[in-house]
C-alpha cells in the first residue's frame, strides 16, 4: 500500500471485531508515530495505552459522564448531547485497544506535534488493516488531573489524542470529501 493509498483507505472506524491488537503491532504504530515531524525536532510527545476491556468500558463511561456534565454546564441541549447521554453510548466503541497521546510541556506547538503523531499512527493503522478513530470527547476526561494520576501521567502533559484502535467490524463507507479550497495561488 502506497502513502496516498493509505490516505485514501484511513477511516474512522465505530464498530469493532473482537479480535484483539497484539502488542507488537501497536508497538509498530507507535514507532510510526514518532517519525512525525515536530517543530524543532521536538518530540514532545508521550504515550498511553489501554487494552484491557474492563479499563476502557470504565473510562469510556466515566468519559461519557463528564463530558455530558460539560455540555449541560454550557447549556448544550440537542440531538448530539442526547446521544452522549444515553447511557449506552460507548465512547471507545468497544475497541480492544485505546492510544493517548500527551504532549510534554516546553517545547513550542506541541499540541501541533502530536497531531501529526496521531495521523501517522492513524495512517500506519490503515496500512496494517486496522481502524482508528479519534475520540475527541475523551479528551477533556483524559486530561483532567484526576484521571491522569490514576493512569501515571505527570499532571502538566496534556491529552491531546485518544485514539482508539481495532480490526473493523464492518467495511466503512468512504466520506464524500470537499475539493481543496484555494485561497491563493500566487
Amino acid at each position: 500500500m502506497t502513502v496516498l493509498e493509505a490516505i485514501a483507505a484511513r477511516r474512522s472506524v465505530r464498530d469493532f471485531a473482537d479480535t484483539p491488537v497484539a502488542r507488537e503491532t501497536v508497538e509498530q504504530l507507535l514507532d510510526a508515530a514518532v517519525q512525525a515531524p515536530s517543530a524543532m525536532n521536538a518530540q514532545n510527545w508521550a504515550f498511553g495505552v489501554i487494552q484491557s476491556v474492563d479499563r476502557l468500558r470504565e473510562l469510556g463511561e466515566r468519559a461519557r459522564v463528564a463530558f455530558v456534565a460539560m455540555l449541560d454546564a454550557q447549556g448544550m441541549t440537542g440531538d448530539f448531547r442526547d446521544h452522549v447521554a444515553d447511557p449506552s453510548f460507548a465512547p471507545f466503541y468497544n475497541a480492544g485497544t485505546l492510544v493517548v497521546i500527551y504532549a510534554i510541556p516546553g517545547p513550542p506547538l506541541g499540541t501541533i506535534n502530536c497531531a501529526l503523531a496521531a495521523e501517522n499512527l492513524m495512517l500506519a493503522a490503515a496500512e496494517a488493516g486496522l481502524g482508528t478513530c479519534w475520540i475527541g470527547i475523551a479528551g477533556p476526561f483524559l486530561d483532567d488531573a484526576v484521571v491522569k494520576g490514576e493512569l501515571g501521567v505527570p499532571d502538566e502533559y496534556e491529552a491531546v489524542a485518544a485514539l482508539i484502535v481495532g480490526y473493523p467490524a464492518t467495511e466503512g463507507t468512504p466520506p464524500t470529501k470537499n475539493p481543496p479550497q484555494v485561497l491563493y495561488w500566487q
